[in-house]
Parts: structure tokens; sequence; C-alpha cells
């Protein structure tokens, strides 16, 4: 017997109980054969006596091998107690395994071949319903009984008796735990008197500070986000807009410093004011406007090639700028304090009134080496700015529309972008370069101090940008300078 089929045999040692009106007795109320075709009236009380049978059949039908005669004896046996009639000494079953045989038989009998449909339950309930219905028709075709009868009694038994076991216990699925999402405190405080400006609850994890920027502005609509500069420490750099809160090094509970930034200003209106006055400034001195040179020299034009050749250098480098700003540079800051267009508005403009007012004058000399020094002058200049202008259409393919990424600048197959490979900010080198080339060519002292202010500024920005350079970068080129090849 296999293993799934002990529990069989545990039933079987239990005492079988009677059927109805047999009064108690173990081989049940008299009945006639199946081959009368006449069916006992049978009402089990469970299921636990119909597998008594069930579990002691097999062992004695294979053990006495009986043949088709003795399996309609014990059958007849099983319903009524009682032998066939027309039986004789030889086809008969001793007395001790008549008794064993006919309480089990009773009740598999009864329950028409259900032990041989159960014993495929394992395996399918079809496999077991077919084996219970050919234990059946073999049984009553050994023992001559009427098919029809057999068949409809094993159907209908083992049907009962498969619809009152328990079926298999349906799998458990697995309750999917919803996380809870861990959300974040912000206190934002004064950098200066460390009071307590907002406090944002519920932030989630990844909210950026340009987000916060955006919480804390409804309740101070007075520092709109471009206003606004949040930090770690009070004294320490602001933080990017882009950063994440959950990766800045915080708790669960977020301090951040604000600092006003006063008001602000975009870049491209900063750009164009600064360009334009130049530009306009530079005209009104070449052109000899009243009240400038006096009265002898209004609107007139100077005898000498080199003041008309500046104008229109000065005049395509302040255009070139503009046209830069409206359709070349990408700005990482959207923004700078309004305070600083004063600022910048002073230096160019201030420095173009001065530079106009002497190569521009009547009594302007031209230079000491006459048309050689304006030429090679120029040439420096024409080079410089279209080198200038290649190095920001580079800049402007390295960072997509729309968006602050960062990356290393290579030299590209434009010559001019080779000089990417000694310095990081050839732009500046370039934009040195131009006014240099103006100097020579006008030979004005206003025109080298513009040059020189511009170089020690353009050296600050140089240098701070290659350090974010190597900083942020650690593959960087390491031969590279921030503005003058191997020196500076």
């Amino acid at each position: 017997m296999e293993g799934s089929r002990w529990w069989l045999w545990v039933l079987a040692l239990q005492p079988a109980l009677p059927l109805e009106g047999s009064g108690g007795s173990s081989v049940g109320r008299p009945g006639r054969c199946l081959d009368s075709g006449v069916l006992p009236k049978r009402q089990p009380r469970n299921l636990f006596p119909a597998l008594h049978g069930c579990a002691l059949l097999p062992p004695f039908c294979g053990s006495l091998r009986l043949d088709g005669r003795r399996a309609a004896q014990g059958l007849c046996l099983g319903w009524g107690g009682e032998k066939p009639a027309a039986q004789g000494s030889a086809g008969s079953l001793p007395a001790p395994r008549q008794n064993l045989i006919s309480q089990p038989a009773q009740s598999c009998f009864q329950w028409g071949g259900l032990w041989w449909g159960l014993t495929g339950i394992s395996q399918a309930t079809g496999r077991g319903r077919r084996g219970g219905e050919r234990a059946g028709l073999v049984a009553g075709a050994e023992g001559g009984m009427d098919m029809n009868l057999v068949v409809r009694e094993a159907s209908q038994g083992l049907a009962l008796d498969l619809n009152s076991l328990p079926g298999p216990a349906p799998p458990k699925t697995a309750k999917k735990t919803k996380k809870g999402v861990l959300f974040f405190e912000v206190e934002i405080l004064d950098a200066k008197t460390r009071e307590k400006l907002c406090f944002l609850d519920k932030v989630e994890p990844h909210a950026t500070i340009a987000e916060i920027k955006n919480l804390f502005t409804k309740s101070h609509p007075q520092w709109y986000p471009a206003r606004q500069s949040l930090r770690l420490d009070p004294k320490g750099k602001s933080l990017k807009d882009e950063d994440v809160l959950q990766k800045l090094p915080v708790g669960t509970t977020a301090t951040l410093y604000f600092r006003d930034l006063g008001a602000q200003i975009s870049w491209v209106t900063v750009f164009l004011t600064e360009y334009a006055g130049p530009l306009f400034i530079y005209l009104l001195f070449y052109f000899r406007v009243p009240f400038i040179y006096g009265h002898k020299y209004d609107f007139t034009s100077s005898r000498h090639t080199v003041v008309h050749l500046a104008c229109i250098c000065h005049s395509f480098h302040y255009v070139k700028r503009l046209l830069e700003t409206l359709f070349v540079h990408r700005f990482s800051h959207g923004t700078m304090p309004l305070r600083n267009i004063f600022k910048n508005c002073t230096y160019y403009w201030g420095f173009a009134a001065w530079m106009a007012y002497y190569i521009n004058h009547p009594l302007y000399t031209p230079p000491t080496y006459g048309a050689q020094q304006v030429k090679l002058a120029l040439a420096i200049f024409v080079i410089c700015q279209l080198g200038n202008f290649s190095i920001h259409m580079a800049l402007r393919n390295l960072r997509p529309a729309g968006s602050k990424t960062r990356k290393i600048p290579f030299p590209t197959k434009n010559p001019f972008t080779w000089l990417f490979l000694l310095v990081s900010c050839p732009n500046y080198t370039y934009e040195v370069g131009s006014w240099i080339g103006f100097t020579i060519m006008t030979q004005c002292l206003p025109v080298a101090l513009f040059s020189l202010v511009g170089f020690i500024q353009m050296t600050i920005w140089a240098k701070g940008k290659h350090r974010s350079y190597l900083k942020e970068f650690r593959d960087y080129p390491p031969l590279r300078s921030p503005i003058v090849p191997f020196l500076l």
C-alpha cells in the first residue's frame, strides 16, 4: 500500500456502523442478491462505514483470489447475509472467511466501487471516478450481475462520497504589505538671526530644493524662489535647485538656513543691457555728436583709417555678444541679483565711453608702425573673435536645452576648439586675445587698461571653473590650465 493511502487502513480498524434497520447487527438487514435486479434501500450515516469495507476488501480478494462465483457469493453476503440458492458446497466460502468478508463487503458493494475511486484521488478526481466505475463493472461482470445496475450504483456511490470529502485547501496568497512612506520635516531658519521662518511637514523624500523653495514661497510670498538661498550651514554654500532632500546629509527633520539674495533679474536682461550700452555709446563718440568735442567738430569724421576700422571692430564685437546672448548661450542660473546690473553696466559703459573718447578725438594720432601694425592687430582680433564664437558653440552643444547638466568639454573638428587641449576656458583666452589685438590696433591707453582689468576678472572666473571641473570630474585632463596654457 502506498504512503498516501495509510489513512484507509486506520479507518478500517474502527468498528463499522450498522445500516439503518439492521437492529445493530454487524451483517445488516436481509436483502436480495444483485442478480435479482432489486437493490436494497441504503441509508449510510456517514462516510466512515463505507470506508471500512473499502479498506478491508482488497486484501481478502487478493489473498483468496476469488473467481466470479465466489465474488457473487461475497456480494450476496454483503447485501443479505445469505448465500445464493443454487450454490454448491464447493463454491461456498469457509465460515471464518464469510464473517470477515460479509461486513466489509456489505459497505463496499453498497457504495459501488468507491474504494477504487478513492485510491485515484491523489492523482486526479476524474481518474478516481473512472477507477470506481471500472471496479464496479469488473465486479459485476465476474459475478454475473446486471451491468446497468452495477454501473449506476458505482457511479452514484462515488459521486456521493466524493462530494462529502474535504477538497484541497486553496493556496494562500501572500498579502502585499504597503510600505509606509517616510516623510521629512523641514525647518527653515534665518541664517543671520536663527529665527524660525517656516516649518514644512510631510515633505516627500525625493523632493528637490526647488520644490522646497516653492513651498516656502507659499508662506512668504515676498521671497520668490529665485530670491532664496537655502544652505545646510549658515555660512556654507547655497544648495543647488536640483539637489534631492533624501540625498543630503540630514535626518528626517532637516534644518535649512535661508538667506535673501535680494531682488533678482534675468541673465539675458543683464547681458543685453551690458552689451547694448557700449555699442550705442561708442557710436555717439564716433559720429561726434554735439557737446562732446565742441561745435567745431560736430558730426565730423576722422581722416585716419584706423579710427573707422576700430569702430567696425568694436561694433562687431558687441553685436556678436548680443546675438550670442539671444541664440547661443544657455545659462545654468536663470537670474542674478539686480544690484549686479549697475556694477556691470558701470564697468562696460564707463570703459566704452573712455576708450571711444580718445580713439575718436580729433587730435588722435595713428599707431607708431602704421598700416603694418594695424593689419597685424586686425588679424589677431578676427582670429580671436572666430575662436571665441567657436568655443561658445561647442559649450552650447554640451548642454541640452532646458537642462543644467555639465560635461567635460573636448576639442571638436573645428580647429579653434583645439585650445581645449591646453586650457579649461579657451573662450576667455580668445576674449583677452581680441582685446589685446584691439589695443595694438588703436595704441590707446584706456583700451590697454580695459584689457588688463578684463583679463584679471576673466582669470578669476576661469580659475573657479577649473576648480569646479577638477572637483566634479575625476578623469578631467590634468594638463589643462585655467586660461593661459602652461602658465595660468
